[in-house]
């Protein structure tokens, strides 16, 4: 093992550098990106550390390339990453989509900042959450964490690459940029107890392949090209050879599997934290830099004795829908401060029971809520 491979120990951090650390444990041997503010750190870090482990890295001429030449890459049998932020997103989302019809494995890092446009690009903002459940045109399954440290930042990129591998499709990193550029210990484990999802391969003999034939979970094994199986890849709609049928019954087939495969397995991969929902009145639902202000928020209610909790999703999609409508049926009141003027406090309206009121705390970005902000709509909604 090549002893740069994985520094294991504490390290102190911004959550872009270990994002890239996080890739690189994972096993992480190819990126292409294009510089953009407030996600440079993490491909001038990759620059500097994939030579190091045998990986390959490429300044491409933009986002569009960027992100095609990591889908290609991950064909050729390698783990892949692009690191970007909202502008350099938006471009793409073309891609994007090609990714998740091709059901390619691959990692996308997008350290979100003010929009829409060029906006403000070194300060925060949380408002590609959206863009990235629907930024692409049809209907896909999509797999996205939110962060809300520099150790996060490590861990979920580790699991975006064990989710894209396993469901086979682009996983997003959505780390806001205080997330990004906030310097925090981060303890990076040692080889042996890092957890990775190795890439099925098929068990049949190249002529009986099919690449696009699903299992039972409704992922396709994947060969990639070189390795002996015959390999047709196309953004069109398509059978299970792989080869474009143009009609509605191979759309059906093949689009409902591509969101089922996500929906149907939904609860092996939402993660959320939850603090004190238990026989709350209000609970806050924050996610990202700001779920650490919703945090002591909560703490300052419950000190004046207010019944007040916590629900943090680390997966942002799929959306923790479910666990939201249970605590409805006896939560008064959701508060739901985010870095944008409302994206995710729709989702927890359309989730949660009728006799439940949503409050959504905005903000346009270049700050983050204070403690003090979210206490007051807390205290609103008592």
């Amino acid at each position: 093992m090549n002893q740069r491979e994985i520094l294991t120990g504490e390290h102190f951090m911004n959550g872009d550098e270990a994002s890239a650390e996080g890739a690189i444990a994972a096993g992480c041997r190819f990126f292409a990106g294009y510089p953009i503010t407030p996600a440079t750190e993490i491909a001038e870090r990759m620059s500097r550390r994939l030579p190091e482990v045998g990986g390959i890295y490429i300044q491409m001429e933009d986002e569009l390339a960027s992100m095609g030449a990591i889908l290609g890459a991950s064909w050729a049998g390698v783990k892949t990453m692009t690191a970007t932020s909202g502008p350099g997103f938006s471009l793409m989302m073309e891609n994007y989509g090609l990714g998740v019809m091709t059901e390619t494995p691959c990692v996308i890092v997008d350290i979100m900042r003010g929009g829409p446009s060029t906006g403000l690009p070194t300060l925060v903002s949380q408002g590609d959450v959206m863009q990235s459940r629907w930024g692409t045109h049809g209907d896909i399954g999509v797999i996205a964490f939110t962060p809300s440290s520099p150790q996060e930042m490590f861990d979920c990129t580790i699991k975006a690459f064990n989710l894209s591998e396993q469901f086979r499709l682009p996983v997003v990193v959505l780390g806001d940029e205080i997330v990004g550029h906030m310097t925090e210990k981060v303890v990076i484990p040692k080889k042996e107890d890092i957890k990775l999802y190795s890439r099925r391969k098929p068990k049949v003999k190249p002529n009986n392949y099919l690449p696009f034939a699903p299992d039972d979970d409704l992922v396709p094994p994947m060969a990639c090209a070189g390795e002996g199986y015959n390999v047709h890849v196309t953004g069109l709609t398509h059978d299970e050879r792989g080869y474009p049928v143009i009609n509605a019954e191979a759309q059906e087939k093949l689009v409902g599997r591509i969101v089922d495969k996500i929906r149907k397995n939904a609860n092996k991969i939402i993660e959320y934290e939850e603090i004190k929902t238990r026989g709350s009145d209000v609970v806050v639902v924050a996610y990202g830099s700001v779920s650490r202000c919703g945090k002591e928020a909560v703490r300052m209610a419950r000190a004046e004795k207010m019944n007040v909790g916590l629900l943090r999703p680390l997966t942002i999609w799929p959306f923790p829908e479910k666990r939201l409508r249970k605590l409805s049926e006896k939560v008064k009141a959701f508060v739901v401060p985010e870095v944008n003027y409302g994206q995710i406090a729709f989702e927890v309206e359309r989730c949660v029971a009728s006799n439940s009121q949503t409050l959504l705390l905005p903000k346009m970005g270049g700050d983050i809520h204070t403690p003090e902000d979210i206490f007051k709509g807390i205290k609103e909604m008592i």
